[in-house]
């Protein structure tokens, strides 16, 4: 449903804090489309964050849900369709009834292509667990486009980033999780990773002790300013937002 915001709310204190729009800027256009992702560019946004799941037969596609009911009223599961089927599909707009021929599961090409367009930091997550060739897949495409240097690669699956340093040791990558644990911290110093943490699992303890270690925190999804001052006072190094800028 459409929340009837005209433009993002401005993170006026933000200091030196980088600002990363969630699913594009999805407070106001259809997340994880084209037009959410364009609309994060012309914005004041250090980075734009999407999901990026593989299709039935192998090739990639920008969709955050394992299933398309929600997002477009469709029982497909995304990893058991093919890429042709899934991009055949237009959604409506964000009050649930417009139609909009532009409303489409990008290509990982797609998204690249607006970031770079841009100028703005890829964050690309992972979705799930990959087979390495996956993995290394999309790192190449990334790098075919010139962008490998400016994105930075998520997941919640360490396996996935694991794989990825394997190949690409440079690669910049951060540990998706909800857990401010000594088994997370040891885990992401040991496979050099950075942080991007659950707003709730954020204390000013905890960044210290990431940032004692090197590990630069992201902080996620924080869409109200009182939220996005406490994790300020953390320390956190981005906040990645639906709407706030």
């Amino acid at each position: 449903m459409s929340n009837g915001l005209k433009d993002t709310v401005k993170f006026e204190n933000k200091g030196e804090i980088k600002m990363i729009a969630h699913r594009g800027l999805s407070g106001l256009e259809l997340e994880n489309t084209c037009p959410a992702f364009v609309a994060a560019g012309v914005k004041s946004y250090y980075g734009i964050e999407t999901d990026v799941h593989v299709t039935k037969d192998g090739k990639f596609i920008v969709v955050h849900d394992d299933n398309l009911k929600r997002i477009a009223g469709l029982d497909l599961v995304v990893e058991e369709t093919d890429f042709s089927t899934l991009r055949a599909v237009r959604m409506k707009d964000t009050d649930g009834v417009t139609d909009r021929a532009d409303l489409f599961l990008p290509t990982l090409e797609e998204y690249i292509s607006i970031c770079k367009k841009y100028d703005k930091v890829a964050v690309l997550e992972l979705k799930n667990k990959m087979e390495r060739e996956h993995v290394w897949g999309i790192a190449e495409v990334v790098q075919g486009l010139g962008w490998f240097e400016k994105t930075i690669f998520i997941s919640f699956a360490g396996e996935n980033l694991v794989a990825l340093k394997e190949k690409y040791p440079t690669a910049t990558a951060q540990f998706l999780t909800e857990e401010a644990s000594e088994e997370t911290y040891r885990f992401m110093v040991d496979n050099g990773l950075d942080a991007d943490l659950c707003g709730y699992c954020v204390s000013k303890e905890f960044v210290e002790k990431l940032h004692n270690a090197g590990i630069k925190v992201n902080c996620w999804t924080l869409d109200k300013l009182e939220h996005a001052e406490l994790a300020k006072a953390c320390g956190v190094d981005f906040i990645t937002s639906n709407i706030l800028e």
